[in-house]
């Protein structure tokens, strides 16, 4: 049996990225998270918000470990499997990478330090400045990798001279056309991802009666933050859809389940595609709706699959379905949202009933829309490594054989099943023992900066606290 090395170096890739995007997706916004609850201690002074802290610093210090361990396997298959890709854009996207590194990285990596061990070493202010530093320093790592990526979608600011790229202006590779909504996007499905994991474990403690004031406060911010961003990522999502449609519309075409376009085209609401066939099984859909969404008029023309070459097209078997998983997901978070409300208007927000339950089920949905957007994004992109220019098939290394990938693969997945069931288990078995006991809620800490130590513990670790009145 021949084994192909492309399609092997693709599922590697896949692979390894769907679970190094996994930790970025939680910690970007956790890390903003931390900062928000550090504001809160330095303004208030209440133990409440230095408990609630220690706790989510001790799960995104978990979380950071695993997605740089996973980060840096994913970099090294840059040059194993794909160092065709690498010589092509290197003059390129090595700088963005480089930058990604020395601003953003080394800037979360010399502060989370002060943030992990600094706590009763440094002022207040301090830590806290360290907390901010860290979340800028992930915001800003985001910032990097999805120019990046975003060139690969729409290459802008470069030239291709003798099988290299060439940088022309460096305003137009960095702030490529579809940088600024891929990067509202996909920013904004992060906050959502931590919202819904601080939501669901807050609701999970109000509904074994464990740690309350934690709980009540954990589930009013971050019901809040889904409230506000459930309809704006939707409202960014039309906005990178009509990016998309602009520069990419083959990719348009199969999310959307069109083989033959038009105008008044439908919105295919199931369906079953099929390459072979160019033709939908099974199709159920609402008749010129798909024209208002992605071009805002009735009579809006669509792309079709056929009106582009077969070489040329992205396969729809599978991002019909991914892109539809995301939609779907994106409409129970605003439905969340909506529920949220009505639950806060009705006084019932911390009464432990069934919209608690919701939500501690809602807490994987984050991670499954971005893995399904992920998928959409990257799969929609192909035949292309760089989009309309170079085809993924010359970017694959070529000494490289199919044997060689499918061991590596296969090693992967073992290590990375031990490792990181491993870590989850960690995580979950923080997430179960749970924030401080307070000892004080009005406890001051004495200034560390005159060489003072406080006098008693502020908490104790792995304790509840008795429900307020």
């Amino acid at each position: 049996m021949d084994l192909d090395p492309l399609l092997l170096s693709r599922i590697q890739f896949a692979f390894v990225i769907s679970f190094h995007i996994l930790f970025p997706s939680f910690t970007v916004g956790l890390a903003c998270w931390i900062a928000v609850l550090e504001a809160r201690w330095l303004m208030t002074g209440k133990a409440l918000y230095r408990s609630l802290s220690e706790f989510w610093t001790r799960i995104f210090a978990i979380s950071f470990g695993m997605g740089v361990v996973s980060g840096i396997v994913m970099t090294y298959q840059f040059g194993t499997n794909w160092s065709r890709w690498s010589d092509i854009v290197g003059n390129v996207l090595g700088p963005l990478i480089q930058y990604e590194v020395v601003t953003a990285f080394f800037l979360e990596a010399a502060f989370l330090g002060i943030l992990l061990f600094g706590r009763d070493r440094v002022p207040r202010g301090v830590h806290f400045l360290a907390a901010v530093l860290v979340a800028a320093g992930t915001v800003l790592s985001s910032f990097w990798i999805l120019s990046a990526n975003s060139w690969m979608h729409t290459p802008a600011g470069a030239e291709l001279r003798d099988g290299r790229f060439f940088v022309t202006d460096w305003w137009a590779v960095v702030f490529n056309p579809s940088f600024p909504y891929r990067l509202a996007h996909m920013l904004t499905a992060m906050f959502l991802t931590t919202g819904f994991v601080v939501a669901g474990i807050s609701a999970f403690y109000l509904l074994r009666n464990r740690f309350l004031e934690h709980a009540r406060v954990g589930l009013s911010m971050s019901l809040a933050l889904i409230t506000v961003l459930a309809p704006l990522q939707i409202f960014l999502g039309d906005l990178h859809g009509l990016n998309t449609l602009e520069h990419q519309p083959a990719k348009i075409a199969a999310m959307e389940g069109h083989w033959e376009g038009g105008a008044r085209a439908p919105l295919i609401l199931f369906a079953i595609p099929d390459n072979e066939a160019e033709a939908n099984h099974a199709e159920i859909a609402i008749p010129a709706l798909s024209s208002l969404i992605l071009t805002h008029e009735w009579d809006g023309v669509v792309p079709g699959l056929k009106s582009f070459p077969v070489e040329d097209r992205p396969n729809p078997e599978i991002l019909f379905w991914t892109f539809r998983i995301m939609v779907a997901i994106g409409m129970v978070m605003l439905t969340v949202a909506l529920i949220h409300l009505v639950q806060r208007v009705r006084g019932k927000l911390y009464s432990p009933n069934w919209f608690h339950k919701l939500l501690v089920g809602c807490m994987p949905l984050g991670f499954i829309a971005i893995l399904a957007g992920w998928f959409t994004t990257e799969i929609g992109r192909q035949p292309w490594v760089v989009y309309g220019m170079i085809r993924t098939a010359d970017a694959v290394t070529p000494a490289l054989t199919g044997g060689a990938v499918l061991t590596s693969l296969i090693v992967f997945m073992v290590v990375y099943a031990i490792i990181y069931g491993a870590g989850t288990y960690y995580l979950f078995r923080l997430l179960t023992i749970g924030p401080a006991r307070l000892i004080d809620e009005d406890l001051e800490i004495p200034a560390v900066a005159q060489g003072h130590q406080p006098k008693r513990p502020l908490s104790v670790p792995g304790e509840s606290i008795e429900p307020a009145e």
